[in-house]
């Protein structure tokens, strides 16, 4: 390999780190907003609903930067095989952080708007279902950084417990809401925050079948395990 070869395939994988290297900078924003909305919620956590939101810039930001570095790369380097795979990814996975990041940021500020005080609401459900995503989302970001494709598929079927508990925290609270019509306002603030940890999960799969298109060049099936 001559000079100028060697040094345009240094210069590549230094692009492809970098990529890399944003990526999982947004996976710890993102991982840390989702922990913050949780607590916002579960342990009526002001200081945390206040500085989920100011992490979106900052994520924003990254997934901008990822964008124009994952399209000079597939314009200007041509890759081939894992690593057009990898590129390609990573321009979906990090719209997938982008929005994970709304989420939180939106469960944060409404959990501002919450009056729990004097409620007789039980939030185990809602604690248990930010539990599980904050762990689902912490693995799907570890697969995302090691590219572990088993991890990835481990991610990918905890979907369906996730989904399980939305519908009977959407059940339990339709319930409190027909028992006594004062506790609408508040139930209503928490179906929205419900659905969007749902969503948040919907997201985190997104995330697992990327890394594992990435690592393997297959695709998971379609439908997500119900």
């Amino acid at each position: 390999m001559n000079r100028e070869s060697a040094h345009t395939v240094k210069s590549y994988e230094q692009e492809l780190g970098q990529l890399r290297a944003i990526m999982a900078r947004m996976g710890g924003l993102v991982e840390s907003q989702t922990a913050q909305a949780v607590a916002a919620i579960v342990d009526h956590d002001e200081d945390a609903a206040a500085a989920a939101p100011e992490l979106d810039p900052q994520v924003d930001a990254l997934e901008r930067e990822a964008e124009v570095l994952s399209i000079r790369l597939l314009a200007l380097r041509a890759p081939m095989a894992s690593d057009l795979r990898e590129i390609v990814s990573a321009l979906k996975v990090t719209g997938d952080l982008e929005r994970i990041g709304d989420y939180a940021t939106s469960i944060a500020r409404r959990s501002l708007r919450l009056d729990m005080a004097e409620s007789q609401i039980s939030l185990s459900g809602l604690r248990a279902m930010g539990r599980l995503v904050q762990d689902n989302l912490r693995r799907a970001i570890d697969a995302m950084t090691s590219r572990d494709e088993e991890r990835a598929t481990e991610v990918w079927q905890s979907d369906r417990a996730v989904d399980e508990l939305y519908n009977a925290m959407f059940r339990e609270l339709v319930t409190y809401m027909m028992e006594d019509p004062r506790n609408i306002t508040t139930c209503t603030h928490l179906l929205f925050i419900a659905k969007n940890l749902e969503r948040i999960g919907d997201h985190t799969t997104n995330i697992a079948e990327r890394v594992f298109y990435a690592a393997t060049g297959n695709m998971l099936p379609t439908m997500r395990p119900r």
